[in-house]
């Protein structure tokens, strides 16, 4: 007999207090949409609540069967190794049963929350510049993993060809290749006179602050080009849609992360030693590191200690070097378009100003 159910969304975390919040308002959603369970939610690194406490919070509302989502839109390290280790470890201290689903990923509905923001920006453009003339760049967060970058690639093949742009190109916050900065330097080449700039993101951050300051410093090198910066994703209808449609796959039994291109178990090209790593995550010293709690139910951890930088993955979390884990190191470190994350901000450019 089924025992009684709950929901856990298992998030990064951020050191940004508004991206924090972004992700609780998205929990809330869920609840919403999902009355008949309890929902909580948890991150495994650089905010509160972490991911034990919202498992803790589940199983005082006397929940012994817990549906798992990761709140990612690709799986990478995070989606496949880490969080799958902090559930397995929790399942096997407290005997509570944690059937775990998959990730956003690519999906319909994804790419029409995402059209929407694109959309959103060209209205707010105006209709000056027809589509023909503008090119569409994608920046996704970027990781370590080729799988996860080459999903980033499909978002913007798709928006492109479904939205009838005249170009499109694929660019990361960080860890892989081209950044922000090279990538839209390259496409001011081709000629085109918009260029739009979109965050595939779920949520706010200095990753995303980082792309639009970025993108005002290309533009001032840039004047007779146009550039627009349209939204992150957030919790758009559509987001929330997908999570209840993970949810459900849980629960149908076909929720099932597509493993044919990971790198952890299979020989990816540029990524053949990284077959069988250890199946473990590198965040228990940072749960809960970096942000005051926001709106938060649950207890702090006992100690907070700063770490030390901002994190959002523009660290070498996913690369050779810092915090001492023991990722396998990117192949392609000293590529010279990336990969090191933009560890620094650029210098401000005041969009407003004339010339």
């Amino acid at each position: 007999m089924a025992g009684k159910l709950g929901v856990m969304v298992c998030g990064h975390g951020s050191r940004d207090e508004n991206a924090v919040r972004e992700f609780a308002v998205l929990a809330k959603r869920l609840t919403e949409r999902l009355p008949q369970y309890p929902v909580d939610y948890g991150y495994l690194e650089f905010a509160t609540p972490v991911i034990r406490d919202g498992l803790n919070a589940l199983k005082e509302q006397g929940v012994d069967e817990v549906l798992a989502i990761p709140g990612m839109l690709f799986a990478a390290g995070h989606a496949k190794n880490d969080i799958p280790s902090v559930l397995n470890t929790y399942q096997a201290q407290n005997g509570l049963n944690i059937r775990y689903g998959r990730e956003l990923g690519i999906d319909l509905k994804m790419l029409k929350a995402a059209a929407e923001r694109v959309e959103e920006a060209v209205a707010g453009a105006g209709d000056h510049i027809s589509r023909h003339e503008t090119c569409l760049v994608v920046v996704g967060r970027g990781a370590s993993d080729p799988d996860a970058n080459s999903n980033v690639a499909k978002v913007m093949r798709m928006l492109w060809e479904g939205m009838g742009f005249g170009w499109g190109e694929t660019a990361y916050s960080g860890v892989t290749f081209p950044l922000v900065e090279p990538a839209l330097e390259h496409v001011t080449k081709l000629g085109y006179k918009r260029i739009i700039v979109f965050p595939y993101f779920l949520f706010t951050g200095i990753l995303v602050q980082r792309i639009y300051d970025y993108t005002d410093l290309v533009a001032a090198r840039h004047p007779g080009v146009e550039f627009v910066k349209a939204g992150y994703l957030n919790d758009h209808p559509l987001v929330i849609d997908t999570f209840v449609d993970r949810v459900q796959e849980i629960l149908e039994g076909t929720g099932n992360m597509n493993c044919q291109m990971c790198k952890y178990r299979n020989q990816v090209l540029g990524f053949e030693a990284e077959v069988g790593l250890a199946q473990e995550s590198h965040h228990h010293h940072v749960e809960g590191i970096g942000t005051s709690p926001v709106g938060d139910h649950h207890s702090a951890p006992e100690h907070q200690h700063d770490h030390g930088d901002d994190h959002g993955h523009s660290h070498g979390h996913d690369y050779e070097g810092g915090h001492g884990h023991h990722h396998h190191p990117y192949p392609h470190a000293d590529h010279p378009l990336g990969p090191r994350s933009m560890d620094s901000d650029p210098p401000r450019v005041d969009a407003n100003k004339d010339g």
